[in-house]
């Protein structure tokens, strides 16, 4: 890939008039590949015995520190959030970590990635808060505190999709392009330091768009569940 392209959306790879296959797409399937086929070949052989297998065990790690987190964000049980909120997080992670693979272009740093990650979060916010809240109560939630908040509110709603699309392309692609400048400039000792930077960078852009969506998503289903607490300290109160 040549330092000067922006994004892995202009290295193509076929094309065939309208149609391309460019490095996005490439690589995006590839992860998913990777993922589908890694999780089946951990799973297959699961078992529930003292002795499990090292990827097992692994899994195990990932997913109960992806709970752990989710619940003390959310202040809830992670059941409903952790498929969404987990898979989004290890996607992410795991793209910005083939990085280190000779020719691989992390998608992550294209803006049609992040903005489709984002999008997934802007459609789910509002599927999440009308499980919870119902039709109604959901919408109550953009006339809060006065209906004069709506349109703030509704604009509040699509700026944070753009921050969450901006936010992750912006710091993946310039870990790329910073690594490729250094590369040509000194190609032995400063690509070392910039793949160790670049994994563990990989990883916190990885954790904050999963925190921030998880943030979003809890947000949406915070009124409801601060009624059900009220509710249930009425309760113990009258029985008391």
């Amino acid at each position: 890939m040549d330092i000067t392209d922006i994004t892995p959306d202009q290295v193509v790879f076929w094309q065939w008039g309208v149609f391309s296959l460019n490095a996005t797409l490439l690589y995006t399937w590839g992860v998913m590949l990777f993922l589908t086929l890694g999780a089946w070949c951990i799973t297959r052989r699961i078992s529930s015995d003292v002795q499990i297998p090292r990827w097992q065990n692994l899994l195990e790690i990932i997913v109960a520190a992806i709970d752990e987190q989710i619940h003390e964000v959310s202040g809830e049980k992670s059941g409903p959030y952790l498929p969404f909120i987990g898979t989004i997080f290890i996607f992410i992670a795991v793209s910005n970590l083939l990085a280190v693979v000779p020719g691989f272009i992390p998608p992550t740093g294209s803006l049609s990635t992040t903005t489709a990650l984002a999008l997934a979060v802007f459609v789910s916010v509002p599927l999440f808060g009308i499980s919870r809240q119902g039709f109604g109560g959901y919408l109550k939630n953009y006339i809060q505190p006065t209906l004069f908040m709506l349109p703030f509110n509704i604009m509040g709603e699509f700026s944070r999709t753009l921050a969450l699309a901006v936010r992750l392309f912006g710091n993946v692609m310039s870990g790329v392009k910073i690594g490729a400048i250094l590369l040509a400039i000194a190609p032995l000792f400063f690509p070392i330091i910039m793949q160790i930077l670049g994994l563990l960078t990989g990883l916190i852009q990885a954790y904050i768009f999963a925190i921030l969506a998880l943030v979003y998503i809890a947000s949406a289903t915070r009124a409801h569940h601060e009624k059900e607490t009220e509710t249930f300290k009425k309760g113990e109160k009258t029985d008391g």
